[in-house]
C-alpha cells in the first residue's frame, strides 16, 4: 500500500520534510501548484502526483509535471493527455476517477456505465491506465463508505479481467476514512491532514 501526501497549501519546506522522512510520493489538488512545487522541489526521487480536478487548459502542465494523475474523469481530457505525452514522447501513468458514491457534487463516471469508456481511454498510445480512483462521501457511516470502496473495486477487478488495465491500482481513502479504504482494497491512499495538520494555505519557502 502507498501513501501520497497531500502537501496541497502546505510549504515547500513541509513538503521536502515528508521526502526526508521516507514519503517519496506527494499529491497535489491544483494544477499550478503541482508545476510550481515540482519545478522548485527538483528532486528525482519524488514521484508527483495529480489528485485534483484537471481543466483541460491546465493538461499541459498536469502531463508534464505529474508522474501519475489519479483525475481522468472525462475521455476528453484522457485523449488530451495522451496527444501531450506522445508529443513529448513519453507515456503518461493515469487513473480513470469513478463515481461511486453518485454525489453531483463529485467528478468521475458512473460506475454503472463506466467499463466502455475505461476501455476507450486504455486504447490510447500516450498514456497507461493502471487502475481506478474514487472519492467517497464525507461520512461517519462505515456502510456507506464501504459500498462506495467496494463498488470501485468490484469495477476495477472487471476491467482487469477484461484486459484493460496495465495494472491493479485503486486510489481510495483519505486522512478521514483511509482505513475502511484499505480495507476494502485501496492500493494508494491519499493523505493530508493527519500528516501536515490542517492547511496554512500558503506556498511558503
Amino acid at each position: 500500500m502507498r501513501i501520497v501526501a497531500v502537501t496541497k497549501g502546505h510549504s515547500l519546506a513541509a513538503a521536502g520534510a515528508a521526502v526526508a522522512g521516507g514519503l517519496s510520493d506527494l499529491g497535489e489538488n491544483r494544477p499550478d501548484e503541482l508545476a510550481a512545487k515540482a519545478a522548485r522541489l527538483d528532486d528525482p526521487s519524488i514521484r508527483w502526483h495529480m489528485i485534483g480536478h484537471v481543466q483541460s487548459r491546465k493538461a499541459r502542465a498536469v502531463a508534464m509535471s505529474a508522474s501519475l494523475v489519479h483525475s481522468v474523469d472525462r475521455l476528453k481530457l484522457a485523449r488530451r493527455l495522451s496527444r501531450i505525452a506522445e508529443e513529448a514522447d513519453r507515456c503518461l501513468e493515469v487513473l480513470v476517477q469513478v463515481n461511486a458514491s453518485g454525489e453531483s457534487t463529485k467528478g468521475g463516471l458512473p460506475v454503472a456505465s463506466a467499463i466502455d469508456q475505461i476501455g476507450q481511454v486504455a486504447d490510447l498510445r500516450g498514456i497507461r491506465l493502471l487502475g481506478l480512483m474514487t472519492m467517497a462521501p464525507l461520512t461517519r457511516d462505515e456502510g456507506r463508505l464501504r459500498q462506495v470502496f467496494g463498488a470501485t473495486r468490484e469495477l476495477m477487478e472487471s476491467a482487469a479481467t477484461a484486459g484493460l488495465l496495465a495494472g491493479r491500482e485503486l486510489s481510495m481513502g483519505m486522512s478521514n476514512d483511509y482505513e475502511v479504504a484499505v480495507e476494502e482494497g485501496s492500493t494508494v491512499v491519499r493523505l493530508g491532514t493527519v500528516l501536515f495538520g490542517e492547511r496554512p494555505g500558503a506556498l511558503g519557502p
